[in-house]
């Protein structure tokens, strides 16, 4: 016979939760909902008067060469650091698994840029990759490569990525390599002795018995793309260069605190959030019934 838990207290669950929800009332709900308010609202320069134009700025948007060409670049930049990031981490935490003499050297190597702080990763690559200073740079041009990222495009998008990509792939790895340790060994070597070989263990036993850990990853992943990458955006390119690298969370701070565009930047917020909660929805409605649990 299993006792039942009760407290006599019956303020105390309220009191318990009352810090988490404080937190999400101040930090998530209050800013949010000054977002929907101000994305219906044009106020001027100063933020001294404002007028409702109701969804004008909405409309504006989706007229919006520049937007649209953002989103754009979202969108590429999201989907490879998020395939990038986890495609290398799970790699590693393969690689990882199989070591056996000096095993936590290399794992605590390869968890060390987790607590690098995103600005510092991005500079870090910028130093790299210098057109004049560099050591990637200067290797790069010796095989005939002139790197320039303040000048193309295409580097500069490159170069976000890494440093990215770089930043977030000890996170991938650490929830990965617990993920392959989790998993009988037992069925791997019943696999083996039944004539499978690496490739077909992979896609048959522990692919699928990663899948949970790989699904929560995506999620993750996804929206540290979409958030968490604004610090190297702004130390590494600030956008440029002619908008490569202007992600959507970029932007919303370029046109709102720069550009002074309160209304526009409040609707570009708006529509980030909506895009973000949509990707979510769809990766829990789809995606999740191809996760085996258990």
């Amino acid at each position: 016979m299993h006792k039942r838990v009760t407290f006599d207290h019956k303020l105390l669950p309220y009191l318990l939760l009352a810090p988490q929800l404080a937190i999400t009332l101040v930090f998530f709900i209050w800013p949010a909902s000054q977002a929907l308010w101000q994305s219906v609202l044009q106020e001027d320069a100063f933020g001294l008067s404002s007028r409702f134009v109701g969804l004008d700025n909405f409309a504006r948007l989706a007229r919006s060469a520049e937007y649209l060409g953002s989103l754009r670049v979202t969108l590429v930049f999201s989907a490879a650091v998020t395939a990038f990031g986890m495609g290398i981490a799970l790699l590693l935490a393969m690689m990882a698994d199989h070591v056996i003499r000096g095993a936590t050297g290399y794992k605590t190597l390869l968890i060390w840029p987790y607590a690098v702080a995103p600005a510092i990763a991005g500079l870090l690559w910028f130093f790299m990759f210098h057109p004049t200073i560099g050591i990637v740079a200067w290797l790069l041009k010796g095989g005939g490569v002139l790197w320039n990222h303040h000048l193309n495009g295409t580097h500069a998008m490159v170069l976000i990525v890494i440093a990215a990509t770089w930043k977030q792939v000890s996170y991938n790895f650490l929830f990965f390599l617990a993920g392959l340790q989790a998993i009988p060994r037992s069925l791997i070597e019943a696999a083996a002795i039944d004539g499978a070989g690496p490739g077909k263990r992979f896609r048959t036993i522990i692919l699928p018995l990663l899948s949970p850990t790989t699904f929560f990853l995506l999620v993750v992943n996804l929206t540290y793309a979409f958030f968490d990458t604004f610090p190297i955006v702004h130390a590494v390119t600030e956008g440029g260069p002619g908008q490569a690298t202007m992600i959507l969370v970029y932007k919303v701070y370029k046109d709102g605190f720069v550009g002074l565009d309160l209304g526009g930047s409040a609707a570009q917020s708006v529509v980030l959030m909506a895009i973000v909660i949509l990707l979510t929805v769809v990766q829990f409605r789809f995606i999740e019934r191809r996760v085996q649990y258990g």
